[in-house]
């Protein structure tokens, strides 16, 4: 092997291409070009290793809610990797886990008060499916154990996660998957068909709404478990829940004894303006899948938020859920975690995004003057913009187009020209963004300025 050589000494795009196996990358784009390799983090902005400044308009992955550089949270791991570095919650428990349980449960709608610790969000869908199908088994009903989830929605890439996940393209390297998971329409008014009630918000809901269940009648109420629904859906760009939607869903959880599980991995801890998306919508799941914000990304942390009622048969005798994850409720994510939501608390971050995102939404519809610009949607700071080749029409891109134009063209500029975003085809092309939840007015003209710069250009390369 040789002697290590400090990375410092060395060109680190060149050795991330030869050793860093990227996550969701063509690692032949980078064979001739350089990896963007990212520093540094202060505030609402990102440094490369150049020394060049870029506006983190996603969060880092919807996950950086406090923004970077923020010192407190360092300390804060410093410290309790000093007193406790690392123990399992495996029938032991460390004082961290369990305030910061305690406070989520604290936070938690209903009576969510059971919390189930994960390192991530995957694996907190991975855990409440698990959970769900054993809920079942210990209440009698041996033959519920498949899922409901949306078309284009993400929910993962464990086994059971990525099953769940309505992206075939995703899903065809990795099949067979998990058996039971099926999937409705999601809530894109944008795209819906016109028997959809596509004109009329609240009667698309109730439609959207009663394919679930329409589903758990086709499959049979007997053997369906869970229904897996993100408050906002991100894959596809930011599909916000049209009016009643979610009391209809849960109206119709509890009339077949189906589970709602709410997958907040990027909507809870402030990203719609409130802990938990599900209290901005008004409605109770039974189940709050939850990771990224919870720490701001400073240690990685995630959670099944629990009910009572679904708890009760596991507390019961020698009833045992048999899961768990070697570094779940870790000391140190534990110890970040409760810092991060008393630095919430004390800058009032949820307050802060409520009041702002109006503003932010206003700054971006600006971009509907653009011919390429056909929508623009979301909720809190979470917002995407879909690009069309025809306004009046709708008509999309071509897989053609969309490879030339969105990612040899608009992902890359963007980059070049001061912001990280995402650019996404998961779907219809959309520009996704979801900035530190410390943002203000300037941050959003700042995005809209360069977002507008690269579109107008983009329109003459189609």
């Amino acid at each position: 092997m040789g002697n290590p050589i400090a990375v410092s000494t060395k060109d680190l795009s060149r050795t991330a291409y030869d050793h860093l196996w990227m996550h969701f990358t063509r690692m032949s784009s980078y064979e001739n070009a350089p990896v963007p390799t990212i520093v540094r983090g202060e505030g609402t902005y990102i440094y490369d290793d150049k020394g060049k400044k870029y506006l983190d308009g996603l969060a880092g992955l919807f996950v950086v809610q406090a923004g970077h550089g923020r010192r407190e949270l360092a300390e804060v791991a410093a410290k309790q990797a000093a007193d406790l570095a690392f123990f399992p919650i495996w029938s032991y428990a460390h004082p961290k886990a369990v305030e910061l349980a305690e406070r989520l449960a604290h936070y938690a709608p209903g009576d969510l008060n059971k919390v189930f610790f994960t390192t991530g969000g995957g694996e907190a869908v991975e855990t409440a499916w698990k959970l769900a199908k054993q809920y079942h088994k210990l209440t009698g009903n041996h033959t519920k154990y498949k899922v409901i989830s949306r078309a284009v929605a993400y929910h993962g890439t464990p086994q059971g996660a990525l099953s769940i996940t309505g992206l075939p393209a995703l899903k065809a390297p990795f099949e067979p998957l998990v058996p039971g998971a099926h999937k409705v329409p999601n809530t894109n008014i944008y795209r819906a068909p016109s028997h959809a009630h596509a004109d009329d918000p609240v009667a698309f809901g109730r439609w959207a709404a009663d394919q679930i269940e329409q589903e758990i009648l086709f499959e049979g109420p007997e053997t369906v478990a869970a229904v897996f629904l993100e408050p906002v859906q991100n894959a596809g760009g930011c599909f916000p829940p049209p009016p009643g939607y979610f009391q209809r869903v849960r109206e119709i959880c509890d009339k077949y004894g189906v589970l709602l599980v709410s997958d907040e991995v990027i909507c809870a801890f402030g990203r719609l303006g409130t802990m938990f998306a599900c209290d901005k919508f008004g409605y109770v799941p039974d189940i709050i899948t939850c990771a990224k914000g919870m720490t701001s990304g400073y240690s990685p942390i995630g959670a099944a938020i629990v009910s009572d009622r679904i708890a009760e048969p596991f507390y019961k005798g020698d009833n045992t859920f048999l899961h768990g994850y070697t570094f779940g409720g870790h000391p140190v994510s534990a110890a970040v975690g409760l810092a991060n939501l008393d630095l919430f608390e004390r800058e009032g971050l949820n307050q802060h995004v409520l009041d702002n995102e109006a503003n932010f939404l206003q700054t971006l519809q600006k971009l509907h003057d653009l011919p390429i610009v056909g929508d623009v949607r979301g909720n809190g700071f979470f917002y995407g913009i879909e690009l069309v080749k025809d306004k009046a029409t709708k008509e999309s891109f071509t897989d053609e187009e969309s490879e030339r134009v969105l990612y040899g063209f608009v992902s890359k500029k963007l980059f070049e020209y001061g912001l990280y975003c995402r650019a996404d085809d998961r779907g219809d092309p959309v520009i996704q963004l979801s900035p530190p939840l410390i943002a203000d007015q300037s941050t959003f003209d700042e995005i809209e300025g360069i977002v507008r710069q690269v579109l107008t250009e983009a329109w003459t390369k189609i």
